[in-house]
């Protein structure tokens, strides 16, 4: 009986070993829960990702605001009744140039009352 008992403490000490301290224990449970985790923020995040996608691909194929506003956007679609007018900015000056008054011609003043 005494053998038996040896033994079977020996066995346990053995399991607890493999179980704590051993690289495919606890440990690895661990890290595969972690694991698990970061995968499924990452599936959230893609779902969320494939819905957008999937309402986008809807409005592009049932109508075509979404298209024109994409077009518009994209690719500066201006459509028939619409005029294209470009602002462009004016160039800084250097700054010890002076600016001189613009001279009013008589038909500007009259065209301005």
């Amino acid at each position: 009986m005494k053998w038996f008992n040896a033994a079977l403490a020996v066995l346990v000490l053995v399991l607890q070993y493999r179980i704590w301290l051993s690289p495919h224990g606890a440990r690895e449970v661990l890290q595969l829960g972690n694991a698990v985790d970061v995968q499924r923020a990452e599936n959230q995040k893609l779902h969320g990702r494939n819905e957008q996608l999937a309402a986008e691909v809807r409005d592009l194929t049932h109508g075509y605001a979404a298209l024109e506003e994409r077009a518009r956007s994209e690719l500066g679609l201006i459509g028939s009744p619409e005029t294209y007018y470009q602002v462009v900015p004016q160039a800084p000056r250097p700054a010890g140039e002076a600016t001189l008054p613009v001279a009013a011609t008589p038909a500007a003043l009259a065209a301005s009352r």
